[in-house]
């Protein structure tokens, strides 16, 4: 068994035990990349009743992105932009968004987040919805950048005759994206030393009441015999 920590609660944990965390969740965050493409690949099969699968509707959309010039960080975003359906279907754009979120500019975020709103332009009204309700939302900087993901890639990409490049295609870009450090860097850890400089004040503060507490009585026998020798 790997070694672990054995504090049974964060108020128990010591500079080492988190040294051994950090290192730990370093090495699986730097693994992400490996789960997100073994769960895009869940999505095989999975018609939910469109004329293709929801793994080529997104390698399908990653394409046409790249085939119009779209950055890497946009093609990217494409192939995952429906990752969520597997797990959370009515939620969908949330998962792929929160997956992104860490590596990616916080538009693109803002994008993925709302193309499931946007896409249904293309829909809504077949469902007694407003198609236009994405219009709440003009003048927001990514805005225009959402109505093209959404008219001239995602709702285009149910095609199945349509030339898509294969997944290998695409990971060295995810690969890229998915390899930067996640929101710009993650804190480090604090040496001890500075650590225990950092927490000295805070420790003189919370003795200081409970050492007056402690010296209040010498303090009353040391006035009481003052007053006795006057």
């Amino acid at each position: 068994m790997s070694e672990q920590a054995r504090f049974r609660s964060f108020q128990e944990s010591t500079h080492a035990e988190w040294a051994l965390i950090d290192a730990r969740f370093r090495e699986y965050q730097s693994d992400a990349c490996r789960r997100v493409l073994e769960h895009l690949g869940r999505l095989k099969g999975d018609h939910h009743g469109y004329p293709v699968d929801r793994y080529e509707h997104c390698l399908q959309t990653a394409t046409r992105a790249l085939r119009a010039g779209a950055d890497e960080e946009m093609v990217v975003c494409a192939l995952l932009h429906d990752i969520g359906d597997d797990l959370a279907p009515a939620n969908h754009a949330e998962i792929a968004a929160g997956i992104l979120e860490p590596f990616i500019d916080p538009l693109n975020t803002w994008m993925i987040r709302h193309h499931e709103l946007f896409q249904g332009y293309h829909y809504r009204e077949f469902f007694g919805q407003d198609r236009h309700a994405r219009e709440a939302h003009a003048g927001h900087p990514a805005y225009e950048r959402t109505v093209r993901f959404c008219d001239e890639w995602d709702q285009t990409s149910f095609d199945p005759e349509y030339d898509t490049l294969p997944l290998e295609h695409f990971i060295p870009m995810l690969e890229r994206v998915m390899a930067r450090a996640p929101f710009g860097g993650l804190p480090d850890l604090v040496p001890e030393p500075e650590l225990e400089a950092e927490m000295e004040p805070e420790l003189e503060a919370e003795m200081e009441p409970e050492l007056e507490a402690e010296m209040e009585p010498e303090l009353e026998k040391g006035l009481a015999r003052q007053a006795s020798a006057r």
